[in-house]
Formats: structure tokens, C-alpha cells, sequence
């Protein structure tokens, strides 16, 4: 068995990794919306934390289709640097931005209010990611 560096650069063409990282960003918005609006079975708090690993999961993967070529750890830091500048941004308010949150779309995109929580909760998604990435580059090796 090959030993890879947690990147699928060896085994698929940078296409077919884009295409694959397009699958999992959908998926994982298909069930991040599902938790957001059928998890009311879930405890609130764990709802929130695992919506926002969802989103950094989804942040990972578009990474993914719009840099498949970037180092894996690249790709992921890259991420979590978007949702640390998302979750910063919810310390800034301007009217157009205050009414862009209160719809569902900008709720789900620049979320709504700033918590400190959520940067555990996105390193954990971002990590996962990564897992998931490396376990799917053995699957292909």
C-alpha cells in the first residue's frame, strides 16, 4: 500500500478532485440545512457547534474545487482562515450588513452574532476535513 501525503495529488487528476470536493461541499449543505432547520430534536448548543463544523467542513471543500493542486494543509488553513475572518466580521455592524444576516442565505453565510465557541467548533470541522481527505486518498491509493 502507498503512503501518501494526505493529498489525493498522486492518484486523481486535479479534475476529478474538484468534482469530488463539488460532492462533498453539496452534501455537507444539504445536511448543515438540515441541522439548521429540522434539528430541533438536538440540544441547541450542540446544534450550534455542529453547524459550525459543517460550515468549516464546506469551506474546506470549496477549497478543494478552487485549488485541488494546493497542499492539503494549505487548503485547510486557508479555510480556517476564512471562518475566523467570517466570525470576526459578525463584530461589525452597518445597517445593509445587520439586514443581510436576518435572511436565511446571510444567516447561513456570515452567520449572526460573534461567539469565541465557534472557532473550536470550525477547527474541528476543519480537522475532520482533513481526516476525511487523507482516508479518501488511502481508499484511492
Amino acid at each position: 500500500m502507498r503512503m501518501l501525503n494526505g493529498d489525493q495529488r498522486r492518484t486523481l487528476p486535479a479534475s476529478r478532485r474538484r468534482v469530488r470536493y463539488l460532492v462533498l461541499a453539496v452534501g455537507t449543505i444539504a445536511v448543515g440545512v438540515m441541522v439548521h432547520l429540522g434539528g430541533t430534536f438536538l440540544p441547541p448548543v450542540f446544534r450550534d457547534v455542529l453547524g459550525d463544523a459543517l460550515w468549516a467542513m464546506m469551506i474546506v471543500w470549496w477549497m478543494g474545487v478552487a485549488a485541488p493542486r494546493l497542499p492539503l494543509r494549505t487548503r485547510g488553513l486557508a479555510a480556517l482562515a476564512v471562518c475566523v475572518a467570517v466570525e470576526l466580521s459578525q463584530c461589525y455592524h452597518t445597517p445593509f450588513l445587520d439586514a443581510l444576516r436576518r435572511t436565511l442565505p446571510g444567516h447561513l453565510v456570515l452567520g449572526s452574532g460573534y461567539d469565541p465557541r465557534d472557532f473550536l467548533a470550525y477547527s474541528a470541522g476543519v480537522v475532520l476535513a482533513i481526516v476525511l481527505v487523507r482516508a479518501l486518498a488511502e481508499r484511492d491509493a
